[in-house]
């Protein structure tokens, strides 16, 4: 019951970082280009790390890796048929998903970001499942911490297309809430069916590093700082390698 607990405040509190990501919005007017891809960068460094030492390491020990291999492609193939048919929006690409669609860019938007959450949500809730508090704690830390970045990366290009610096807290705020849903959605498949924890912790890291690839690292590489954004992301994988190291 503990691990189950701890895992469903862990995600919250994951997800409540992308609300304080986008605080700097009421004490700075803006910030450059340069610094969110940075940011994004070091967001997606974060991801991969956790992704590779948090969650597909862990699995292949527990599994083989063809187990291993075909749950982390589900992954990725269940995120590329959501991303393809659920209507979304991103300021970087425009609308994608199923193109006529009645809903608001407001909400196409926020659909998009939730598409991106969701999967980092169900890391954590995976992560404690297992009955591995100190992992779950791990994957928790990695993705508030990236999470950060991201709600800043967030707020300011919302600022720029005229919304209230209220209006971005509340939606950088809400996006984040759905990691808790996808948190408890994994603790509930892997506490109660646990031979899939194997097969849990390689789909969510297959999900993860398709939004790496596919949104965060292209959004990163859009302005002409994509040397920038790459450092980011080295120092992002250092940071989160050296974490799990010494407390994973």
């Amino acid at each position: 019951m503990e691990p189950i607990i701890y895992g469903i405040i862990a995600s919250l509190l994951s997800g409540l970082a992308t609300g304080l990501g986008s605080l700097p919005i009421f004490f700075i007017k803006d910030v450059s280009d340069r610094f969110l891809d940075i940011m994004l960068g070091f967001a997606a460094g974060v991801m991969l790390a956790a992704s590779s030492f948090s969650l597909l390491l862990p699995a292949l020990e527990l599994s083989n890796i063809w187990v291993v291999s075909m749950s982390f492609s589900l992954g990725a193939l269940v995120l590329h048929i959501v991303d393809r048919f659920v209507p979304h929006t991103h300021f970087w690409a425009g609308v994608e998903g199923k193109k006529q669609s009645k809903l608001s860019g407001l909400s196409l938007m926020i659909i998009a970001i939730t598409i991106h959450n969701f999967p980092e949500g169900l890391a954590v809730g995976v992560s404690f499942g297992g009955g591995n508090i100190s992992r779950g704690l791990l994957v928790a830390l990695a993705i508030g911490l990236q999470n950060i970045p991201e709600g800043t990366a967030v707020a300011f290009p919302l600022i720029r297309e005229g919304y209230s610096k209220k209006d971005c807290l509340k939606i950088s705020t809400f996006t984040g809430l759905v990691e808790p849903i996808g948190g408890f959605l994994g603790l509930a498949l892997v506490s109660f069916m646990e031979p899939i924890l194997p097969g849990g912790l390689a789909f969510a890291a297959g999900a993860m590093i398709f939004v790496i690839s596919d949104e965060i690292i292209p959004e990163s590489h859009r302005k002409g700082f994509e040397r920038e954004a790459t450092f980011g992301l080295i120092i992002g994988f250092l940071v989160m390698m050296i974490l799990d190291t010494y407390f994973g």
